[in-house]
């Protein structure tokens, strides 16, 4: 399994008007994932959003954006990912590439077809923006040339938010996450590695036969600003 990584250094840009609030000082919606509603999808609003704990998601197709904190947020620790003996076989039929197809990434992630499908191109172009600043990153499985799975997400220190992935071909999306586990520990060697934090939102079952585990929002939160002090992982910086 090759590696063919573009390396960016992510350039700030301007700071958000919007002001997001602290879910872990808002006891009022302790109960609930959503926490905010409105602002937009311009890069400083997404990086401010990811630095509080947030992530957006439209609620419905006439309502304002939702930002969500869950409450039990699914996470993968570095080292607990499960790879099973077929899929360490299939493996070695992908080439992993970093960041060299991008929004043919996220497009195939928002597939209207797709179940639960919220990838709008309000979606894509917002965070191609973010990927032309160096902060939002794709990890793709390559296999003969063709595109046949990957996973885009959004790097700031040593915190990887992903936020979604897709195959085209058996095992493509989770040879990319294995990929994208290797890029962040690079290989074991990372001295950071088990500090740092990949956050994938909400568990599913499908995820948890990955190793995706639930940790309740205090926990995250605070994991969180420990792993925004870290350097980006070498691969994403």
């Amino acid at each position: 399994m090759r590696e063919h990584l573009r390396v960016t250094s992510p350039v700030e840009p301007p700071r958000s008007p919007w002001h997001f609030p602290d879910p872990a000082r808002e006891p009022d919606w302790a109960d609930d994932d959503l926490v905010a509603i409105g602002a937009d999808l311009a890069p400083g609003t997404l990086l401010a959003a990811y630095r509080s704990g947030l992530f957006p998601m439209p609620l419905d197709e006439d309502d304002p954006m939702g930002w969500f904190s869950p409450q039990q947020r699914g996470v993968l620790p570095l080292d607990g990912l499960r790879v099973t003996s077929s899929l360490r076989k299939s493996c070695r039929h992908f080439e992993i590439r970093v960041d060299t197809a991008f929004e043919e990434v996220m497009r195939a992630c928002g597939d209207p077809d797709r179940e639960g499908f919220w990838i709008t191109d309000e979606f894509i172009a917002a965070y191609t923006a973010l990927h032309e600043l160096g902060w939002a990153h794709s990890v793709e499985a390559w296999r003969d040339g063709e595109l046949a799975g990957g996973l885009y997400g959004v790097a700031i220190g040593g915190l990887f938010a992903g936020e979604s992935m897709f195959h085209r071909q058996r095992d493509a999306s989770k040879v990319a996450l294995v990929g994208l586990v290797d890029l962040l520990t690079a290989a074991g060697a990372d001295p950071y590695a088990d500090q740092r934090l990949l956050d994938v939102q909400w568990r599913t079952d499908h995820l948890a036969t990955l190793g995706v585990v639930e940790v309740p929002r205090a926990t995250y939160l605070r994991r969180l600003r420990q792993a925004l002090k870290l350097p980006l992982p070498a691969a994403l910086g």
